[in-house]
């Protein structure tokens, strides 16, 4: 079947026949679009024209069509922009802003393999960043050759080693203790860190998390990062400390005024109160000792997904996992004890040795 016209798309025919068609938008001005109707260059002009109509957006000057910043700029009005979690976008958009200052004027077409590999050297020294830089061109390009801008990806083929680090190292127990004498319950501190050991979400949804997302003594939120749905019960350590407050009307972690807290500043005020315990640690520390407590604890794969937001089995197996292989372990030293010689270098077994001799 034809593809139905996309909207705003009028054409009319020349004294000479030639079709010719215009984009208008409502009773806005008409724009011609160049090329034949569906190609690349026809495409591109389209969405240039509809993207820059003021009755649909905002009134801002655009970047020439076909450029990498002009790309960029429609990318951010897409579905495909808009399907990526809140925090995935913002990460996105300081990457693509440092883009577009780069090479915003040039070609997209002029954006090769051979530029993204140098993008990575550039930035070898931090490989978290070069996989960052990766991920936001490879979603940027799979819309693009989508709409047919470009008639390949570079990204294609393109990897990026795994940076080789353990991330975040988790809180131990006598780190938590030391925090807690520093910070006994009564202190705005203490419930920012109970809130983020005992629900484990990540500090985005931390300081979002108020008496409004509780039901029946279970926190339901979606989360953050990647909008999955999580059910969290509010453990007696935690309720005593909301209790004791300070907490806001509808967020528990608040500043010194009783304000709520951007993710960016409450990390700051977080380290802060870390630093002044002695425990130089982070926030995302906390979650994964209680991970490893949950786990530790017996919980399941499937329900440290739901706990965590996780989906995939991955990061949940890596729990459970640990525990199983510190499990295992336990158990080989103790049938280790019951041996009563130890093999000798030519395989064989010696006969036990007599005490006293």
């Amino acid at each position: 079947m034809p593809r139905p016209r996309p909207p705003y798309l009028h054409s009319e025919f020349s004294r000479h026949g030639k079709r010719r068609w215009y984009v208008r938008v409502k009773h806005g001005p008409r724009v011609r679009l160049p090329g034949e109707y569906g190609s690349p260059e026809f495409m591109a002009a389209y969405h240039a024209a509809i993207a820059g109509a003021p009755e649909l957006t905002k009134a801002r000057k655009r970047s020439p069509a076909g450029t990498f910043a002009w790309a960029i700029e429609l990318y951010r009005e897409s579905a495909d922009w808009r399907a990526l979690a809140p925090a995935t976008r913002k990460q996105r958009e300081n990457i693509m802003r440092g883009l577009i200052e780069a090479a915003g004027d040039q070609p997209l077409a002029a954006i090769t393999r051979a530029k993204i590999m140098q993008g990575i050297d550039a930035r070898s020294k931090t490989p978290f960043a070069a996989r960052h830089f990766v991920e936001t061109l490879r979603g940027l390009f799979a819309w693009a050759t989508a709409r047919e801008f470009v008639a390949v990806d570079p990204t294609q083929g393109v990897k990026v080693a795994k940076p080789k680090s353990e991330g975040f190292a988790p809180w131990t127990a006598e780190e938590i203790e030391t925090y807690w004498r520093k910070w006994p319950r009564g202190t705005r501190q203490r419930v920012w860190f109970d809130v983020l050991l005992f629900t484990g979400v990540r500090r985005g949804d931390a300081v979002t998390i108020g008496r409004q997302h509780v039901k029946d003594g279970i926190v339901r939120l979606a989360t953050e990062k990647t909008g999955e749905r999580v059910a969290i019960p509010i453990h007696p350590e935690l309720q005593a400390t909301l209790d004791a407050g300070p907490c806001g009307d509808l967020a528990w972690i608040v500043g010194e005024r009783g304000d709520r807290l951007t993710k960016e500043s409450f990390g700051n005020l977080f380290r802060a109160a870390c630093n002044a315990a002695g425990a130089k640690k982070s926030a995302h520390g906390l979650r994964k000792a209680g991970a490893t407590a949950d786990a530790q604890a017996g919980y399941t794969e499937a329900e440290l997904e739901a706990k965590y937001g996780w989906r995939g089995g991955r990061m949940a197996s890596f729990y459970t996992r640990s525990m199983d292989r510190e499990r295992l372990a336990i158990q080989a030293a103790e049938k280790s004890k019951k041996r009563t010689s130890m093999p000798a270098p030519d395989g064989k077994t010696p006969a036990p040795t007599k005490k006293g001799v």
